[in-house]
C-alpha cells in the first residue's frame, strides 16, 4: 500500500478529469464461506453504469468503460484500493477472484462445484486471473471455475509467488483486459 501511494494522485486527478463520478467504486462481493463485504477500487467506468441494466459482466469493448478506465484495467491499477480490503482482512493477496451474490447465486446453479471457491479467501489476483481472459460468458466462466479449483486444491507459497510473479509481469507488460 506505501509503495502505490505515489499513484494515488495521479490516478485521482485523471479519473476526475475523464469523467463526473467518485473516484473509488465500491460494490458487495463474496468472501470466504460466502460472507459479504464491499470491495473497492479505482472507478473505471462511467457512474453509475449498471443503473439501466442491472448486475452484467462487462463485455469485450464495453462503451461503461472509460478511457482512463480502460488504461487501469489493462495495468490492473483499478485494483490497487483492495490492498485495503486485505488489511481489513476480507481479502487474501492470492485466491479467487471475489464475485458479486447476484453472479454467485447464478453460478452455483449452474455450475457444479462453484460454491467450492468460497472455501478460501478471495485474492486481489489468482490464477485464473493470471491464467486466463477476463470472462463474460458462461463458457468462460467454467474455465475460469477450472482455474480456481486447481488453486484451491494445489494451493502452496510456491504456486502464490508464481501468480505474484505473473501479475507483476501483466502489469509491466500491460497484457490485461
Amino acid at each position: 500500500l506505501i509503495i502505490t501511494l505515489p499513484f494515488y494522485p495521479i490516478i485521482i486527478a485523471a479519473i476526475k478529469l475523464n469523467s463526473p463520478g467518485p473516484v473509488f467504486f465500491r460494490q458487495v462481493r463474496l468472501g470466504y464461506k460466502g460472507k459479504p463485504f464491499t470491495i473497492i477500487k479505482f472507478r473505471s467506468m462511467i457512474d453509475n453504469a449498471e443503473q439501466h441494466t442491472g448486475p452484467t459482466w462487462s463485455a469485450d469493448n464495453d462503451s461503461r468503460i472509460t478511457k482512463i478506465g480502460k488504461l487501469m484495467r489493462t495495468t490492473r491499477l483499478d485494483e490497487i484500493p483492495q490492498l485495503m480490503n486485505i488489511l481489513q482482512g476480507d481479502m487474501s493477496f492470492v485466491g479467487p477472484r471475489a464475485e458479486r451474490p447476484e453472479f454467485t447465486e447464478k453460478l452455483t446453479k449452474d455450475l457444479p462445484f462453484y460454491k467450492q471457491r468460497l472455501l478460501v479467501k478471495p485474492g486481489l489476483t489468482g490464477w485464473a486471473q493470471v491464467s486466463y481472459k477476463y470472462g463474460n460468458t458462461m463458457e468462460d466462466q467454467i474455465e475460469k471455475l477450472q482455474h480456481d479449483l486447481y488453486y484451491i486444491k494445489n494451493r502452496n507459497w510456491y504456486l502464490d509467488i508464481s501468480i505474484i510473479l505473473k501479475t507483476i509481469n501483466t502489469v509491466v507488460t500491460f497484457v490485461g483486459q
